[in-house]
């Protein structure tokens, strides 16, 4: 029973109209850019943050715990963890380092978000390969690992007296920034047809009510025949 087997029995148990809805979604979403969230404290914002991925297409969030562990509110995410891949991972575990070698070795630059460094603005920051977006935490932003292991910084440009915008928000304003950019510009970013049919499978997963216990009644129904 391959993949596609799967995705077709589970499907049975959706509607006409759910497995559109999810074909459209899917043909809009991007691994080109992918999100990196270190030790955020606030459950809201992370939330928030992810509920913003979905909203702009982005299937990868990399998630790197600290002092803080992760939560999700599911009044302000409104389900989007179920749409968006999380990957988590702990600091007593794995580094910032060897989190970004990973990133790397799949093709990803790292550009840190700072409002203090020579940073480059959304609009002009070089999209011809793929990027890995690192936000940090609420009050202290980055740290200092986190800032100079990166390969590059983006900011978003200010005009008021206040430094910087809550973690939530600057997120959702550079991925829109990006998000239209991939839209007008020649670039490859939608999803590769293995990737799309994974990210597929795990939706469909997520959509029907105990979709493991019917998977499994399904292998043996066929391994029985």
């Amino acid at each position: 029973m391959d993949i596609q087997d799967k995705i077709n029995y589970l499907q049975s148990f959706m509607t006409d109209q759910r497995i559109e809805r999810m074909n459209a979604i899917l043909a809009e979403r991007t691994q080109y850019i992918s999100v990196v969230i270190e030790d955020i404290f606030q459950a809201h914002n992370i939330s928030a943050v992810l509920r913003s991925c979905d909203c702009f297409g982005i299937q990868d969030v990399h998630i790197m715990q600290g002092k803080n562990k992760y939560q999700v509110n599911s009044e302000i995410s409104l389900g989007s963890s179920k749409w968006v891949s999380t990957h988590l991972y702990d600091k007593k575990d794995k580094s910032i380092a060897s989190l970004y070698a990973s990133l790397r070795q799949k093709g990803y630059r790292i550009v840190a978000t700072s409002p203090h460094a020579k940073s480059i603005a959304p609009q002009d920051i070089d999209l011809s390969s793929p990027l890995a977006l690192i936000m940090g935490a609420e009050a202290q932003g980055l740290s200092e690992e986190a800032f100079l292991e990166a390969d590059e910084c983006i900011k978003i440009p200010m005009y008021g007296f206040t430094e910087s915008f809550n973690i939530s928000v600057a997120t959702a304003i550079i991925l829109h920034a990006l998000r239209e950019r991939l839209e007008k510009e020649n670039i490859e970013w939608r999803l590769n047809d293995e990737a799309a049919q994974q990210i597929l499978f795990e939706w469909c997963k997520n959509s029907v009510k105990n979709s493991d216990k019917l998977l499994e009644k399904y292998r043996m129904a066929n391994t029985s025949n």
